[in-house]
Formats: C-alpha cells, structure tokens, sequence
C-alpha cells in the first residue's frame, strides 16, 4: 500500500496531524484493565497460556490451553510500506517475520550484554514523572500489549499515546532526553531531521495540519526498571522507533526511517537525511561481479512499493532470495555489514556492537536481494535477510509531499522518497521472544 492521496484528515480519522484528544480511540477500557491486573494474571499462567497472553494483551484473551503459536501457519501482511489505512488494527497474533512459516528456535536468550541500561531507564522514568496524570494514563500500557505493534508510518494513522503537540517545552525535552539516552548522535540527528523536513514540507505544500514536526507519539510499555522488561515507542509519519529493554538487553526493533524528500533545504541550510543506508546499499551492490549481481538483483526495473515487512506485517513469511553471504568474499561481507550498520549505528554504540555482533555469527546464512538501477542516483530496493535480521531499504515514488520538492505524486521511484525498516526475524520484535522466556523462566512469574 502506498502514501498516494495521502494527509487529509477524516471522519474516521479526527485526530491525524496535532494529535490531540487521539487517546480516547480504540481499546482505551481493555487497556486500563489490563495495566491493572494483565501482568497479575500473565503471571500466575506459566506454559503456552502466558505467552497468549502477553503477546496481544488487549485483543486476545489468555487461554491456559492456546497455542505458543497462531493455529496454522502465519499469513503475511499487506507489505505496509506506507503503514496501511489510517483505520488499520491487528487481526492475527504475533508469531514473527520466517522463512516458510516456522520460527527458528534457541536464536535467542536471556543472557548478560554489558549493556549500559541504566541511563534509559532513568530517562523514561523522568519522562514519566514529567507527565500530568491524564497523559501518564493516555501513555503507559503494558509490556505485553497490543500497542507495540500499532504502529504506522502513514501520516493519518489514528494513534495512541501522548503526541508531542500536547507536551509543553519541559516536557518535550524530558522526551528528547529519553531519545539521547536511547540513541546515539545519528540516530536523534536522524529523528530531528525526520521531523524537521516533515514540517518544512508541509509548509511548502500548505498542509502542516498533517505533516508537522509534532505529529510523533510517545508511548511507554510496562513501568522502566532495572530487572523487569519494559520499553517505549516513538511513532509518527515516517519515523518508528520500538525499543525494548530487559536488564542489559536491548531489542530495538521494528525501526522505521524514512522521508520524503530526503533533502531539502531549510532556513538557508540544506538537511538530508536517509543518506547513509542508500550509500552503503549502492557500495555493496557495485562491489558484486556481474556473476554475482546476475544472482543478486531479481529485477533491474523499480516498482512504485517493494517493501515486505513494513507496518501491520509483523508476521510476513517470506523465503530466502538474492546472494547468499557465503557467496561474498570478505571486502563483500564488509559492504554487506554496512547497510545492517547504517541502521544498528541509530542505536547506543554498546547496543549496536551486541547487535552486530549477532548479525556477523549469521553472516553465511544472510541473503541480499536487488531491485532497481545500481548507479548513484538510480531508485532502488534492497533487502537483508538472515535468521537474526531483515533490513529492507526501498526507494518509493514521489507521495502526497512530491510539490514540495517539484515532484509529480506517483511518478516514477526516486531516492528522494525513502522508506526503510530494520526488524528482528524468527519471533524476538518488541523484544517478544525474550519477553516469553522471561515469564516462563523467572521465579516470581512462575
């Protein structure tokens, strides 16, 4: 699904752009109950029951005798990579992005990271604690709820949470402080520059109802400890951030980076953004032999949308395409690590050193996969695909912000219209294998 004849508001849809009042919508009751009693009642299951559970806290209702997996193999999404229609919700569980419909077990455990977990934590309590009680109520759900995965990057999607257009200055900077506490330097340059162009291009249209640098969310799953998972969401057009913590671990994924244009020039300097994973992308790709690029690249033409696993695909089944990495010599590998990099990069150092680190030990099992020109300003779609990561950078024809760059909508892909999207493979998005072993292994869950 694509952005054309996106941005306006609808019946449907009251709240897209400002933001305001966008609490009140679905599920608001059941989340109340269970930020009261969920984690009470997940705990005293154990077995399959808790991971039913906790996977969709406010649409599905916990069965001791439920599957640890959907009846039947998972069905893919619609692609999501413009997120879906502003009304779209979840209708089947979450089982995770595979190969064949299979989960991969032992991929990943609790275990100890060194990483420095601390300094997020007490930024998302601060950020908490800065809240007035009507929008620490409208912001927090449970680590196991639904709302992780009601994300979108379309611009009219009805979202929940607090919106940065109801937070005053000091608490806008308590949120800022949790996104550096969060990220490295690239990753928040990366979110203000998201934000900074989505405003300037809705001025340039005459639109920034819809498109402004304050229609992005906070949402906060569970309550930020030093032993006990919990995470947040930072969602808006063309910017997703899910960030999951247990103890010293991190899983921050699904990400979603993108822009439209990806640069332009404002108050007299020239922003760009997105740049990073299209460079890498392009370097890899021109460093494979014409043998190699005739495995590689499954199409040299570039459809309008080629994304898989955008919003609302969480369980995307999706084989193995494209150069297997055993295939790569070892300056190939190096390119190949350095699209997966352009995006852990966004995270912590510590975090993305752990990340890589998982990314390498899977590195003969990755395939990459081509769409598209490989000359420095050809439209392109490249995915990453391994057991323990998918990364998709896809170049997207010009949408409802193309007068803002002197565009036509929905002419031909253009590097100046870019989504891209990294998640974690077989079950461990938002953190949820992780999530599962935690209150099937620890003591006082049991």
């Amino acid at each position: 699904m694509t952005e054309l004849d996106t941005g306006e508001p609808t019946a449907e849809n009251p709240q897209s752009g400002t933001g305001s009042g966008a609490h009140a919508s679905r599920r608001t009751f059941m989340r109340k109950v269970f930020f009261a009693s969920g984690a009470t009642a997940v705990a005293t299951m154990g077995g399959a029951g808790a991971w039913a559970a906790m996977a969709d806290d406010a649409t599905t209702t916990a069965d001791p005798s439920a599957s640890a997996a959907p009846s039947g193999a998972p069905s893919g999404g619609p692609g999501g990579g413009a997120g879906g229609p502003g009304n779209q919700s979840i209708t089947e569980d979450f089982f995770g992005l595979t190969t064949d419909g299979n989960r991969i077990d032992d991929l990943f455990t609790i275990h100890s990271t060194g990483v420095a977990t601390a300094p997020v934590t007490s930024a998302a309590n601060a950020f908490l604690a800065g809240l007035t009680d009507d929008q620490k109520s409208s912001a927090q759900f449970t680590v196991h709820s639904t709302e992780w995965r009601l994300w979108s990057n379309i611009d009219s999607y009805d979202r929940q949470g607090v919106s940065l257009a109801d937070l005053s200055d000091d608490q806008k900077a308590l949120g800022t402080a949790l996104l550096k506490a969060a990220l490295s330097a690239d990753g928040l340059e990366t979110t203000e520059k998201i934000r900074r162009i989505n405003q300037a291009a809705g001025e340039a249209i005459g639109n920034t109802t819809a498109f402004n640098e304050d229609a992005y969310y906070w949402t906060v799953m569970g309550t930020p400890s030093k032993t006990e998972p919990w995470g947040f969401q930072f969602d808006g057009h063309h910017l997703v951030v899910n960030y999951f913590v247990l103890g010293d671990q991190v899983v921050m994924s699904p990400c979603f980076w993108g822009s439209e244009p990806t640069s332009m020039e404002i108050d007299g300097e020239t922003v760009t953004v997105c740049h990073e994973e299209v460079v890498a992308s392009l370097a890899f790709i021109n460093s494979l032999t014409e043998a190699q690029q005739a495995v590689a690249v499954e199409s040299t033409s570039k459809s309008n949308e080629s994304m898989k696993a955008g919003a609302f695909s969480d369980n995307t089944v999706q084989e193995y395409t494209g150069i297997r990495g055993n295939a790569l010599t070892a300056a190939q590998k190096t390119r190949l690590l350095g699209i997966v990099r352009a995006f852990t990069g966004r995270a912590k150092a510590d975090v993305a050193k752990v990340k890589l680190a998982e990314v390498r030990k899977h590195l003969d099992d990755t395939y990459v996969t081509w769409a598209g020109g490989t000359g420095d300003d050809d439209a392109f779609y490249v995915r990453v695909h391994s057991p323990v990561v998918w990364v998709e950078v896809d170049c997207q024809a010009p949408g409802p912000l193309a007068g803002a760059y002197g565009a036509t909508q929905g002419s031909g892909a253009t590097q100046k219209h870019v989504h891209s999207v990294i998640r974690t493979p077989n079950g461990n998005d938002y953190g949820k294998e992780l999530l599962r072993q935690h209150y099937l292994t620890s003591p006082h869950h049991r």
